[in-house]
């Protein structure tokens, strides 16, 4: 069994750290609502995590048309769910990914 002392120095390094990496991006969020670079990544990285997901999917299902056409579905309705809904990422990548398992489940 470890000393105590032992165990309060883990402890209190372990409370230090995750203090301060819950605490920094709060400290820093000021200066980084103006900033360029990060208003440009907000509205393009939302575009991209949803090209990355459309191409791994269809890399998966590169040798079956049947899943290909569930996937171009799925896109389609991802797309159009998104333009429709208020552009809300997480609403439209959960729509088009639950008509993907769906269409791939049922048939």
């Amino acid at each position: 069994m470890p000393d105590l002392g032992y165990l309060a120095a883990v402890l209190a390094t372990v409370f230090a750290i995750n203090l301060a990496l819950r605490a920094v991006p709060f400290a820093i969020l000021q200066p980084l609502r103006k900033s360029r670079f990060v208003n440009t990544m907000a509205t393009w990285m939302p575009v991209g995590i949803v090209v990355i997901l459309a191409a791994s999917t269809f890399r998966s299902v590169a040798g079956d048309s049947t899943r290909v056409a569930y996937a171009a579905f799925a896109v389609a309705l991802t797309v159009g769910v998104h333009l429709l809904g208020g552009r809300r990422t997480l609403l439209s990548v959960g729509a088009g990914t639950l008509a993907y398992v769906l269409l791939v489940n049922s048939f």
